[in-house]
């Protein structure tokens, strides 16, 4: 079978063939029926700081996967059969994932999982929904609800509405809490009815008087951080989330005199996935998606390098 390969920072993608995977104990095989194209493939292609966490190389990439089970490894037979519809959580215990270190991605045919992986799509839920959650959605929904505490009585601000923000700004509409959104894009600022927002701006400095309880960073460009710092209320809590730059320069003065917690947030658990999915089911949840086939995979990540795309890249096998 053929995948996409990748093989270091400043390298472009090639397309290789690879041997078909094959269950091992503990492991079931999946034939990809959709596969979202994340930002962090981008960043993984341009910054070397990434290159840590791929210490295999080549390997293949995609991180945010759906498909159907199409072999049970030992041991998983009691709980996982041939024609399983499942999403794949994408780290695993160890800190390892799913399109790094040593697992192999969905941007190829098949790939190989775990149970620490494997969460059952519900029949309501598309293939393509079920990809971008995995990540687009588990990530945004864990920073937001598991970590930030989005809830009913909140007051919470949202940089970036792509991919990850705007499923995590409409997840905390869902769940009741006041919200307010910013993007530089204007295109991505035009979603807010569509989201719910309670405000919508292109810096989230613009909401400084409004004491926000939670403010989730999903663009992380180095300023959007140093601005939250800025914006939050009192006892407010900031998550980043995104890292389109790995470093910023905060003021230290807001963060100390308005006791601020500051938490980073990564991934997510198989029962947050397992909760996004109950509310794409309910037909409340429904983010932008630019849906190609596996072929235009780099050209994907060369328009998210260039920036502006609104909805999430999700490839169709």
């Amino acid at each position: 079978m053929k995948s996409w390969r990748f093989f270091g920072t400043d390298k472009p993608l090639e397309l290789a063939e690879v041997p078909e995977p094959h269950a091992g104990p503990g492991e079931v095989v999946i034939d990809v029926k959709a596969a979202g194209v994340c930002h962090s493939d981008v960043t993984a292609l341009t910054d070397p700081g990434w290159m840590p966490l791929f210490p295999r190389i080549p390997m293949t990439l995609g991180h945010e996967n759906a498909g159907v089970i199409i072999e049970v490894g030992e041991g998983m037979g009691d709980t996982w059969h041939v024609g399983d519809r499942v999403g794949l959580a994408p780290v695993m215990p160890d800190g390892d994932a799913i399109g790094y270190g040593n697992w192999d991605g969905g941007y190829g045919p098949q790939i190989k999982a775990t149970e620490a992986n494997l969460v059952r799509l519900p029949d309501e839920v598309s293939f393509e929904y079920g990809a971008m959650a995995t990540d687009a959605g588990l990530t945004s929904y864990h920073a937001i609800i598991s970590v930030g505490g989005a809830a009913a009585g909140k007051k919470v601000g949202v940089i970036g509405l792509g991919g990850l923000g705007y499923i995590g700004a409409r997840v905390a509409v869902l769940k009741g809490a006041e919200v307010y959104g910013a993007d530089v894009s204007e295109s991505a600022r035009a979603l807010s009815d569509e989201i719910g927002l309670a405000g919508v701006a292109d810096s989230i400095t613009a909401f400084k008087d409004l004491n926000l309880d939670i403010i989730v960073d999903y663009a992380g460009f180095g300023t959007t951080t140093a601005e939250a710092i800025e914006t939050l209320g009192e006892f407010g809590t900031f998550v980043q989330v995104g890292m389109g730059r790995l470093e910023s320069t905060i003021n230290t003065y807001p963060l100390i005199m308005k006791q601020l917690t500051i938490r980073g947030s990564k991934s997510g658990t198989k029962e947050d996935l397992a909760e996004l999915y109950e509310l794409m089911r309910s037909g409340k949840l429904n983010p932008p998606m630019n849906l190609i086939t596996p072929d235009k995979i780099p050209d994907a990540l060369e328009h998210l390098h260039k920036g502006g795309v609104v909805g999430r890249y999700v490839a169709q096998y």
